[in-house]
């Protein structure tokens, strides 16, 4: 990956038998994340799950969490509450939901989530008595159907 496209984020290990967050092959848009704990997520549980460690992402960008696509296909683990901003300095907290049929092992140092680093656009924000109009318009939830 090009130089300017690569930043230094600095983590704070709170379990030290945590590994960092990293990319699991070259060229991965997302930083695995993982669990620091062990518990059995029941079916439409949802539970925030810890991770070990605290981040300083830098300012301008944003940490966005997203689901493992192999936990979600195989075993219907959505992650939920997707964004960590710049300014947040606490732990990383990861919520799962179990939209299965079974119950879900998750085991302290399994890959639970990701999160992708993406820069962010402060927007400057302006009430107007109306807006333009588009072709569009105000037609949404299916208004441009399905093929």
């Amino acid at each position: 990956m090009p130089d300017n496209l690569k930043m230094e984020i600095k983590i704070q290990r709170l379990d030290k038998n945590i590994e960092l967050p990293g990319y699991s092959h070259e060229g991965d848009a997302a930083l695995d994340l993982k669990s620091a704990e062990d518990y059995a997520l029941k079916p439409m549980e949802q539970k925030i799950f810890k991770t070990g460690i605290k981040m300083a992402i830098p300012v301008g960008n944003v940490g966005l969490i997203w689901d493992r696509s192999g936990l979600a296909s195989k075993n219907s683990i959505h992650a939920l509450a997707g964004v960590v901003d710049s300014c947040y300095r606490g732990e990383i907290g990861i919520v799962l939901i179990n939209l299965g049929k079974e119950d879900f092992k998750v085991e302290k140092g399994m890959r639970i989530a990701q999160m992708l680093i993406q820069p962010v656009v402060n927007a400057n924000i302006l009430e107007e008595d109306e807006l333009d109009g588009t072709k569009r318009g105000d037609g949404g939830f299916g208004s441009t159907g399905v093929h």
